[in-house]
């Protein structure tokens, strides 16, 4: 058995302490956490390599959590060999949205497989997701799978649903103007109104134009209509001044993927 070498431990270490500092600096720039945390998060980030500027963790009210998008990363990474999901039908009542999904998460050739169960219906799940608890209750049940097939003892972020705020302490919030059903918005160009959303709620710039693409349903936004981007805008104004945690968990679900041309 080849033993690693010393250069290659160095560069490991090197590594692990930039992205720690990276880390701390840029989470801490969102919300105050303990000595505690910190100590946490240098466990976590040496054990997994967890990114929070890959959207990897977030921290809610001083509590690190994974999410959706940095345990299928981290996964990829470990080259796990399958991830199966099925429906618990007798569990599930389609005309009341309520589902409960299991996922078998398989890391290696050969394991028997991490079981983990997802559920969700209109009382766990925000209000601005409604018609989507299928797709959330498959999130929740992959994520908890994996997590016990790499012994991450964090909970994700979609597992603690909508009711978890953060500990960010509050924006002043500009009151926007007036909003007219001719979607004019007082005057300013729709995209001018996007982009003052999108420096409003600090969101990132890259992943809204992809979240808008899909939202429309088109290739890039250039071929989207003009009433498809007002929607878009009237819904993420809407959403962001609801659940801003919630919008950023569906944001980062575009991590990786190609931007929508503006």
């Amino acid at each position: 058995m080849e033993l690693p070498s010393r250069r290659s431990e160095t560069t490991s270490v090197r590594h692990f302490k930039k992205l720690l500092r990276e880390n701390i600096r840029l989470a801490g720039g969102t919300a105050p956490f303990s000595s505690r945390a910190i100590d946490l998060l240098a466990t976590i980030t040496k054990d997994f390599g967890f990114s929070f500027k890959a959207g990897e963790l977030q921290i809610i009210d001083g509590n690190w959590y994974v999410t959706h998008t940095g345990l299928l990363r981290l996964a990829r990474r470990k080259k796990c060999r399958g991830i199966h999901v099925e429906a618990v039908e007798s569990m599930c009542d389609f005309a009341a949205s309520r589902f409960v999904l299991k996922a078998t998460v398989f890391p290696s050739k050969g394991s028997s497989g991490f079981v983990g169960y997802g559920d969700a219906d209109p009382s766990n799940v925000s209000f601005l997701v409604h018609g989507a608890e299928m797709r959330i209750a498959e999130t929740r049940a992959v994520n908890r799978a994996l997590r016990k097939a790499y012994g991450i003892g964090i909970c994700s972020v979609e597992e603690i649903g909508s009711s978890a705020k953060s500990s960010q302490p509050p924006r002043e919030t500009k009151k926007l103007p007036p909003q007219p059903a001719n979607g004019n918005y007082g005057g300013p160009k729709v995209r001018d109104r996007l982009c003052q959303l999108i420096r409003q709620h600090e969101l990132d710039a890259n992943l809204v134009k992809s979240y808008a693409t899909d939202f429309c349903g088109v290739k890039t936004l250039r071929q989207a209509t003009r009433e498809q981007v007002e929607n878009f805008v009237t819904h993420l104004a809407d959403w962001a001044e609801k659940d801003r945690n919630a919008l950023t968990c569906q944001l980062n679900s575009y991590l990786g993927q190609k931007d929508g041309a503006a």
